[in-house]
């Protein structure tokens, strides 16, 4: 049998189970504007949280009521609409970032983190810690005589 013309993966679930799964892990990334998990559901839910924000972008009553019907609750469908889309305007796509972090410790399943490309936080600069330089004594080594003699360069007319 060929697999031409099917899209998306099934992850074993049915299609009610699968938009469940997908309107679940866009709302944890609109809430936690982060989220690890699965390698495959990353990969799947990056084209449709990057829909959702383009109809979020757009601002308009029809495009609120389309991402609400997309996402579980209605605070993180106004939270996108009104907090996150209008800090990723700048941009045309490529919203997210999937960057793969370790193997699940019972079936060795490949993790990966979703989160935006831009730092949208507020308090992303107040979290990051500063690390100070610390200044170590360095030893004083006796300096070694130049062996190396420079040689002149010669000018050509």
């Amino acid at each position: 049998m060929h697999r031409h013309g099917y899209k998306g993966r099934k992850f074993h679930r049915e299609r009610d189970q699968r938009e469940a799964l997908m309107a679940g892990l866009a709302d944890s990334l609109v809430k936690y504007e982060s989220i690890e998990t699965t390698l495959m559901k990353a990969k799947e839910i990056v084209p449709f949280f990057e829909k959702l924000i383009t109809k979020a972008k757009k601002g308009d009553l029809h495009s609120r009521r389309q991402v609400i019907s997309s996402l579980q609750t209605i605070e993180s469908a106004h939270k996108l609409v009104d907090e996150i889309a209008p800090k990723l305007a700048g941009r045309n796509s490529g919203h997210l970032r999937i960057v793969r972090t370790s193997l699940r410790r019972g079936d060795n399943t490949q993790l990966a983190r979703v989160s935006f490309v831009d730092d949208i936080s507020e308090n992303a600069e107040k979290t990051t810690p500063k690390i100070p330089k610390t200044v170590t004594p360095k030893t004083i080594s006796p300096k070694k005589p130049k062996t190396t003699a420079k040689v002149a360069k010669k000018e050509t007319k």
